[in-house]
């Protein structure tokens, strides 16, 4: 079902993020993401001063290198424009996500560690995204890198269409069905 027709509307904001995985040549592999926050129009923040429209408010980027399994063996995070003169400081704790695993629970353990005033919020708020984009980037390899058991277990019940006792899991693994 298509959206609606809007009404005419003035655009004030606008967030984009990219998100993209890579393979490295040593075999394992970077999550990369940046967002960046604009308005439309000319206002004053922070220690900033004026920004004008369209130049960005919040621009952050972050990095995860994990390995096949997931796991994180290396996190790095920048944040090159903010509100305040203090906000890249938020970037530097996202090294302490190396050692988790992106896996249930991963959201969790991750704002446990870097939660709240040890971190940034926008660069966190990037953490469901890139634990979406590993999965695609890790599990798109070629099927003789993994097993059908491998990939069964990453996708039932992780989603509406991977429901344990929907058609797609009865089609791909009548007996994990429910």
């Amino acid at each position: 079902m298509a959206l609606s027709a809007p009404i005419d509307r003035e655009p004030l904001h606008a967030r984009k993020i990219i998100l993209e995985g890579f393979r490295r040549s040593d075999g394992l592999f970077d999550i990369e993401a940046e967002l960046t926050d604009t308005k439309m129009y000319k206002f004053s923040v922070g220690d900033r001063g004026q920004i004008d429209p369209g130049q960005p408010l919040h621009r952050m980027r972050i990095r995860l290198t994990i390995d096949q399994g997931l796991a994180i063996v290396g996190a790095e995070a920048e944040t090159v424009d903010a509100p305040f003169s203090v906000c890249p400081g938020g970037a530097e704790t996202f090294g302490r996500l190396i050692g988790l695993h992106i896996r249930a629970g991963f959201l969790k353990e991750a704002s446990a560690r870097i939660g709240g005033i040890a971190g940034c919020t926008h660069i966190r708020e990037l953490l469901q995204q890139i634990a979406t984009v590993a999965i695609q980037t890790t599990y798109v390899l070629p099927q003789r890198q993994r097993s059908d058991a491998d990939a069964a277990k990453r996708m039932i019940d992780s989603c509406f269409a991977y429901a344990a006792d929907g058609p797609v899991v009865r089609r791909r693994w009548p007996h994990l069905a429910r």
